[in-house]
């Protein structure tokens, strides 16, 4: 049965006009996108939930923060209000600004990653695994087994698995394991959390083997209000106080901004104590960023994120934030359609492989029904699947990805209960032609990343 959507903290004071395609212009305009998402214009999409980076709503307090951004070159006064809050919020002594988590991993990743290495992770979004890869070392996910049933509702399905992370320690060699990687929430997963018991397990084992764990701290708000929701020693802790507990178990985090810091633009490197370690990262920063002091972003980028930081912590935001996924969940519920479960921080994962059974991980069931979204409502979506995965980077075969599903990233502070119903009705009309969609194959794909540029061809049976 659906439940009670719940109501937005916050008025709005400013919309945007979005533009309405017919069915058949949609048809069109996929084709002419080669059947990639990505290749869509965004005034062609009527509900876009490609990604919840960089696409949230910013607050009045953030845009009056953009109007007193310092754009000094070096030590602008917006630069240390960010420091100030960053070590506040984590509690770590070194913080370095970058444009976003990408530009995070390739400044920090070549320092502990060289040749031959191995990065251990609860699992890795794209992005970063591709960082991995960059910077000449293997990536190895080590997720809990709930993970892979979706339909199993386990309170933190985001875990490592610690058994099998030790097992892989010892059969690689300690030596040969450059990091480990703690995701949270745990994107790949199904946006799912990772409990603090789980993590101070992880931080105890890379402490025996003398590895450093670096928290993936994207979503590192929406981690927190699920632990103090489900895990019944932080019930009555506040999400600035999980948050410290959380971050103290790591050596240091990278972090897209853009997501739980409610910015469009911005990145973070914190570093706990190690003072050797900063010296490294700061001189890769004015390599690929800039200088330290603004890390790629303006002065009012640094303000507002500043200032986001913060605002992504309240919890009454947070109640708002995850109550929209449980509303559409609860929908899903009431009709049959299954998705990773419990629902995820970030979004909703349809499980793509249990929607289009007769479509096999090599024809990519996740990125058909994003494509199926698109052509019935022009909502925009995509795949966190194989399609995603891509090639081993030794052997060039496709992989086949644990999970198949179609991912609803949901902008922060941007759409109302009435588009929650548009995606709901969308699912529940899909499900009805299921067995006539078909796969998709690709037709030409970059060597890294493809998901972001390949050219599809749908597959006539």
């Amino acid at each position: 049965m659906a439940i009670k959507y719940v109501p937005e903290p916050f008025r709005i004071k400013m919309v945007e006009r979005i533009k309405m395609l017919t069915k058949e212009e949609r048809i069109e305009k996929i084709k002419e996108a080669k059947y990639n998402l990505f290749n869509l214009k965004a005034e062609d999409v009527y509900i876009d939930l490609l990604t919840d980076s960089g696409t949230n709503a910013m607050s009045d307090y953030q845009w009056a923060g953009i109007m007193r951004g310092d754009e000094a070159y070096a030590g602008g006064r917006s630069y240390f209000n960010l420091i100030e809050t960053a070590q506040k919020i984590f509690a770590y002594k070194f913080i370095q600004p970058v444009h976003q988590g990408r530009a995070a991993e390739k400044v920090l990743f070549p320092i502990l990653l060289t040749g031959g290495k191995i990065a251990i992770s609860n699992m890795f979004f794209d992005t970063t695994r591709a960082h991995v890869e960059l910077a000449g070392a293997r990536a190895v996910d080590c997720v809990v087994k709930e993970a892979g049933n979706p339909s199993i509702r386990a309170p933190f399905k985001g875990n490592m698995d610690v058994e099998k992370l030790e097992k892989l320690i010892n059969e690689y060699g300690k030596e040969k394991v450059g990091l480990i990687v703690m995701t949270i929430t745990n994107n790949s997963a199904g946006g799912q959390p990772v409990s603090i018991d789980n993590m101070r397990k992880v931080s105890a084992i890379a402490k025996k083997y003398s590895i450093p764990l670096c928290i993936d701290a994207a979503r590192y708000a929406e981690n927190a209000y699920f632990i103090k929701q489900r895990e019944e020693e932080f019930k009555n802790s506040s999400i600035d106080e999980i948050t410290k507990t959380m971050f103290s178990y790591a050596d240091f985090f990278t972090m897209s901004a853009k997501k739980d810091a409610i910015v469009n633009m911005g990145g973070l490197i914190g570093i706990k104590d190690n003072a050797e370690l900063y010296q490294k990262v700061k001189a890769n920063t004015i390599c690929f960023e800039g200088f330290t002091t603004y890390g790629g972003l303006s002065g009012r980028e640094l303000e507002s994120l500043a200032i986001g930081l913060t605002e992504g912590l309240d919890e009454n935001y947070l109640r708002y934030r995850i109550g929209q996924i449980e509303y559409l969940a609860s929908i899903l519920d009431d009709n049959g359609i299954a998705y990773q479960a419990p629902v995820g921080g970030h979004g909703l994962f349809i499980d793509a492989k249990a929607l289009l059974p007769h479509i096999p991980y090599n024809e990519f069931p996740g990125q058909a029904l994003a494509i199926e979204l698109y052509i019935e409502a022009g909502i925009r979506t995509c795949d966190i699947g194989s399609y995603m995965l891509g090639n081993d980077p030794d052997t060039k075969e496709q992989l086949k990805s644990e999970f198949e599903f179609t991912r609803l990233a949901i902008p922060r502070r941007v759409y109302t209960q009435a588009h929650f119903d548009i995606m709901a009705d969308a699912l529940i009309e899909i499900k009805k032609r299921a067995q006539s969609i078909s796969g998709y194959r690709i037709t030409w794909e970059p060597p890294v990343l493809r998901h972001f540029q390949a050219s599809l061809e749908p597959i006539k049976k």
